[in-house]
């Protein structure tokens, strides 16, 4: 086990407190001017109330006129004291996205209650990072597994359970990214590598359209087929490259990298575009230009830096403008077990 998670949901604390005035008829004709208080979430949630009212005097929850939002949320008023009512729903917010929550502000009171005046507050929904992860792990995108602790989860929301890892023999230099509850690059590979499988903007952001489609797809079960890929780049000489799928090493071939004035960069960084050949074009340390045609397999993962294919006389020590430079056999065999999101570490 590699993490836990404990607790569930998020605190109250930080609201936006609105006083509004509302005006109630009695049935008998007369009426009475009541103070509320309306309380709204900064950061709207599954685990949050919509809004809630605080009354002058007593209130009946179910005699109160509904809470609507755009988009549309099924709510209901709960009584939580004589005077004060919440407004709850079981629909499932879907995170970053902007919602509209409109409250009656005038009500007017038979047997029950219809709202003349209403008031609208604008607050934007988030989602957790261990939410995410909790997701991504359920369908396979990361190199952890999540097991939740109830049978009964249904994905709206972060739940109760453990992260293990799937695979054992991962380098340190990968297994050391990865954070519990964090958005490292781990994650980010992952969101990445998933927008992509469902034609997404591989922006590596969990944006509504994200969270819509990975909700969706761990309630239908569309787990990621194409296994999980990391690639491991190391410049001590003579420099290799290790390819490893669903754990396994797989292959193994010597490399080039950059050259002292224009280094290879350290770190670990997702793959970010793709193309079976490209032109390279640029400025040589000296400062004269290059203009490479055909360059094969090519798979970038930071700036201008790239896993790819280039005829040397000799391989195993640095020599490029900072690409990971291999034999076109060995791009050949590379290039499918890198798709977008897949995470490259030089080191």
């Amino acid at each position: 086990m590699i993490g836990r998670r404990l607790t569930r949901g998020l605190a109250l604390a930080s609201a936006l407190a609105v006083t509004i005035p509302l005006s109630v008829a009695s049935v008998s004709g007369a009426s009475t001017t009541l103070s509320a208080t309306a309380t709204f979430p900064v950061a709207l949630s599954s685990s949050l109330p919509l809004a809630r009212l605080h009354f002058s005097s007593p209130v009946t929850a179910s005699a109160l006129p509904p809470v609507t939002t755009y988009p549309s949320l099924s709510t209901q008023w709960q009584q939580i004291g004589p005077n004060d009512v919440q407004a709850v729903t079981h629909s499932v917010i879907v995170p970053a996205s902007r919602y509209l929550i409109n409250v009656p502000t005038r009500i007017v009171c038979a047997k029950t209650c219809t709202a003349t005046t209403r008031v609208t507050h604008a607050v934007s929904s988030v989602g957790s990072t261990l939410w995410l992860q909790e997701l991504l792990a359920t369908l396979d995108y990361l190199p952890v597994a999540f097991q939740p602790a109830s049978k009964s989860w249904d994905y709206s929301e972060p739940t109760v359970g453990s992260f293990t890892w799937r695979f054992s023999s991962l380098p340190a230099s990968l297994r050391a990214q990865w954070h519990v509850g964090l958005y490292g690059v781990i994650t980010k590979g992952a969101v990445m590598r998933f927008q992509n499988a469902h034609n997404l903007g591989t922006s590596g952001v969990a944006d509504a359209t994200t969270w819509k489609t990975l909700i969706e797809a761990a309630r239908t079960g569309q787990k990621n087929t194409a296994g999980y890929n990391y690639v491991d780049v190391s410049m001590a000489y003579p420099e290799t490259l290790t390819l490893y799928a669903n754990g396994h090493n797989i292959f193994h071939a010597t490399v080039n990298t950059g050259i002292a004035q224009s280094p290879t960069e350290t770190g670990t960084y997702p793959v970010y575009v793709r193309f079976v050949t490209t032109t390279m074009s640029g400025t040589n340390p000296d400062g004269s230009t290059y203009h490479d045609t055909g360059i094969p397999w090519v798979s970038y993962f930071h700036g201008g830096d790239a896993l790819h294919g280039f005829i040397r006389s000799s391989y195993g020590w640095p020599q490029s403008l900072g690409c990971v430079e291999m034999r076109f056999n060995d791009a050949h065999t590379v290039f499918p077990y890198t798709p977008i999101g897949t995470l490259v570490t030089v080191r």
